[in-house]
């Protein structure tokens, strides 16, 4: 039997709490203690895989201490258009990334840290690219 996908608003606020917990150094543990949950129960809201009903939502807010409007933030944008700026802020390493860029106070260096990211992220790109190019053509 094929496993049925998570509802897209479920994803979406699941990533939301993701978001979130994170940006509060909250480990998943955590924020299920508090909730009186298991961390694979909070794993399976921020998947989108489990459902959060109304009153969790608010409890996962407070907790959080953010409006309960912001676990829905991104419900309305066009679907379709690939990985939003949300999506990625998710990903831990990433918002790491961005707190600790957003601590450099000097702008110069501030911007010489996002242009050796991005030359960091070209190369890989291009070595990505010429790997797979080789792989396609049957060389290694």
């Amino acid at each position: 039997m094929p496993r049925k996908e998570p509802n897209p608003i479920d994803k979406l606020v699941g990533r939301n709490i993701r978001i979130h917990r994170l940006r509060k150094s909250m480990s998943q543990e955590r924020l299920g203690e508090a909730l009186g949950l298991t961390f694979q129960q909070v794993q399976k809201y921020e998947k989108g895989t489990n459902r959060v009903g109304a009153g969790r939502l608010h409890q996962i807010s407070c907790i959080l201490g953010i409006p309960l409007t912001a676990l829905f933030e991104g419900s309305d944008a066009q679907s379709g258009t690939g990985e939003s700026m949300l999506d990625l802020l998710a990903e831990p390493h990433s918002l790491r990334l961005v707190q600790a860029i957003s601590e450099i106070t000097d702008n110069d260096l501030r911007r010489s840290v996002v242009e050796l990211v991005e030359r960091i992220a070209a190369s890989q790109a291009a070595t990505n690219g010429s790997a797979k190019r080789r792989t396609a053509s049957g060389r290694r």
